[in-house]
C-alpha cells in the first residue's frame, strides 16, 4: 500500500458518482446490475438498529476513504466497521502496517489519517449512503439500511484525551461537527441546480435530505 491516501472532495464525489451513472449505469465501475437490492422484510437488528445485511468491510485503511465505503455499500455491505482511530494520529510508521507473506507482523498505532481527516471521510460517506438509500427506495427516505461502527484505541487514557472525545462526540451527534452542515449545504446547492440527476430515473430529493439523522455512529468497538 502506498504511503499517501488522497481524499476526494465531497462535491467531486457527487459529480463523479452521478456523471458515471448517467453515462455508464455504474458507480465506481460497479454496474447497477450488481447493486444490492434491500429486502425490507429481511435484515437484522444490531445495537437496536436495523441493518439490511450482516456484512461489511473489515476495518482497515480502505475504510478511511469515503469512496471505498460507498463501493462496499453498493454490493451489499451494510455494517461498516470504520478504521480504528487513536490519539497518536500523526505518527510515521512503516507501511503496510500488516505484512503476512511468511509470518504475520502488525505495526501498532498505525493510522493513515488524522482524526480530523478520518472524521471528514466518514461524514462524506454517511451523507452519500443516505442519499443512495433514498434513491434505491424510490426517493423515499425512512431509516438507514446501514450502520457505521466506530473503532477507537488503544487505551483509556488516550480515549479520554480532548481530541478523541471531540471525535467521538461529533460521530455520536453531528450537530457538533461543522463539516456535516457544510456538506449538507453543498449537497442542497447541488440538488437545487437540478443538473446532477439529469437523464437518470431519480428525482424529488431535496425534501428527503432535510431529514437526515445526525447520529453518524451510535456504537463503539474498543480496539
Amino acid at each position: 500500500m502506498g504511503e499517501i491516501m488522497r481524499p476526494v472532495p465531497f462535491e467531486e464525489l457527487i459529480v463523479r458518482i452521478f456523471s458515471e451513472y448517467r453515462l455508464q449505469q455504474s458507480i465506481f465501475s460497479i454496474h447497477e446490475d450488481q447493486f444490492y437490492k434491500v429486502n425490507p422484510q429481511k435484515g437484522i437488528k444490531v445495537f437496536d438498529q436495523f441493518c439490511a445485511t450482516p456484512l461489511g468491510p473489515a476495518a482497515g485503511p480502505h475504510t478511511q476513504l469515503a469512496q471505498n465505503i460507498v463501493s462496499s455499500y453498493l454490493v451489499g455491505g451494510r455494517f461498516m466497521e470504520l478504521k480504528t482511530v487513536q490519539k497518536l494520529d500523526t505518527l510515521e510508521v512503516e507501511k503496510p502496517c500488516i505484512d503476512v507473506r511468511d509470518e504475520g507482523y502488525n505495526v501498532e498505532w498505525s493510522t493513515e489519517y488524522t482524526l480530523e481527516k478520518a472524521h471528514d471521510e466518514y461524514v462524506k460517506a454517511y451523507i452519500i449512503l443516505h442519499l443512495l438509500d433514498a434513491l434505491f427506495n424510490n426517493g423515499e427516505f425512512t431509516s438507514p439500511s446501514f450502520i457505521f461502527n466506530m473503532s477507537i484505541g488503544y487505551d483509556l487514557a488516550g480515549i479520554k484525551t480532548p481530541k478523541m472525545q471531540q471525535y467521538i462526540d461529533s460521530m455520536i451527534d453531528a450537530k457538533k461537527s461543522p463539516v456535516f452542515d457544510s456538506y449538507i449545504a453543498s449537497l442542497k446547492a447541488i440538488i437545487e441546480e437540478q443538473t446532477f440527476l439529469e437523464d437518470t430515473k431519480w428525482a424529488h430529493l431535496y425534501k428527503k435530505l432535510t431529514s437526515l439523522p445526525k447520529k453518524i455512529s451510535h456504537n463503539i468497538c474498543p480496539s
